[in-house]
């Protein structure tokens, strides 16, 4: 009997020394880091004819863009340009990117994949809190950035800029 009794105490101990090591947490799943496309800027930018209503602190664009004014002043009718807010993002292959220049008015984009000339294929939408404002298809080239104008505001006019940065 008292066999018995070792050989039952002895399987209970391990079952309990098994159970405890078979219920330990399982280690976190590593997901693979999703595939980009490449890299984008975009910015909020606010353009007028009077200098007074500019906020005077503007933030500075990019250096693949030194003559964005230049460029800016080129499609839209106005003097002076600021930006209000801008954004790097990565663009995944197969999700959606979102670039946010501001609490307000921001780009969600869905690459379509790679265009001519090193070009990349894009589905934009741009939203205004939640609800979106437009939506097409572009295609969007180093050097070449995109301008999107926006709703008037502050007797001027926000205008959306995206940059294809690297590729």
């Amino acid at each position: 009997m008292r066999i018995l009794l070792t050989v039952l105490m002895m399987l209970m101990c391990s079952l309990e020394v098994s159970t405890a090591q078979t219920s330990a947490p399982p280690k976190p799943t590593q997901f693979p880091k999703p595939e980009t496309e490449g890299k984008v800027w975009g910015a909020l930018i606010f353009a007028c004819d009077d200098a007074a209503q500019l906020t005077g602190s503007p933030e500075k664009p990019p250096a693949s863009l030194p003559r964005l004014n230049d460029r800016l002043s080129k499609v839209f009718p106005f003097r002076h340009f600021e930006i209000l807010g801008q954004h790097h993002q990565d663009i995944f292959r197969e999700y959606e990117s979102w670039v946010v220049p501001s609490r307000d008015l921001f780009l969600k984009i869905d690459s379509k994949g790679p265009a001519d000339k090193g070009g990349l294929n894009l589905h934009l939408q741009v939203w205004r809190e939640q609800q979106v404002l437009v939506k097409s298809d572009a295609v969007l080239r180093p050097s070449s950035p995109l301008f999107i104008g926006g709703p008037k505001w502050k007797g001027g006019r926000l205008i959306f800029v995206l940059s294809l940065e690297r590729r």
